[in-house]
């Protein structure tokens, strides 16, 4: 069983990352595809802190979760060994899925605000179910 702790419902959970130069295009720029993937490692992450991992899920919780839905607005570029922090505020908690919203920061300029959409699902037949309380009591309260 891991060690499931709360989010702390203060502050947003954050994530650094440092951009490296095969992750640019042609322009010497972040490839705009390479922005989800930045979402992605700051979501493994946010549930790493949550309940010790992705894993967790189903291993612990009996769930796993799918994106339903993704977008992203560009801002400004991310350039080669910049240092960039990744802001994640659960926005909306639902009876079987959630919002995030992720800011990509490289110091106090916003280069690129996404989000994701997740639905919780069982894990063998992949249709949606209620979030656990047990991962409701973990997450941070929507801000």
């Amino acid at each position: 069983m891991p060690n499931l702790t709360r989010v702390s419902e203060s502050e947003a959970f954050t994530h650094e990352l440092r951009v490296r130069y095969s992750e640019c295009d042609a322009q010497g720029i972040v490839f705009n595809a390479r922005w989800f993937e930045y979402f992605d490692v700051a979501m493994t992450e946010f549930w790493r802190e949550v309940i010790g991992g992705y894993s967790h899920l189903p291993d612990a919780l009996g769930i796993e979760t799918v994106v339903a839905e993704t977008g992203a607005r560009f801002r400004g570029a991310g350039r080669f060994d910049d240092v960039l922090t990744f802001v994640i505020h659960v926005r909306r908690i639902g009876t079987s899925s959630m919002r995030v919203e992720i800011d990509a920061l490289r110091d106090d300029a916003t280069l690129c605000e996404g989000f994701i959409e997740y639905v919780f699902v069982d894990p063998r037949e992949l249709r949606p179910v209620e979030i656990p309380e047990r991962l409701l009591d973990l997450l941070p309260e929507p801000a």
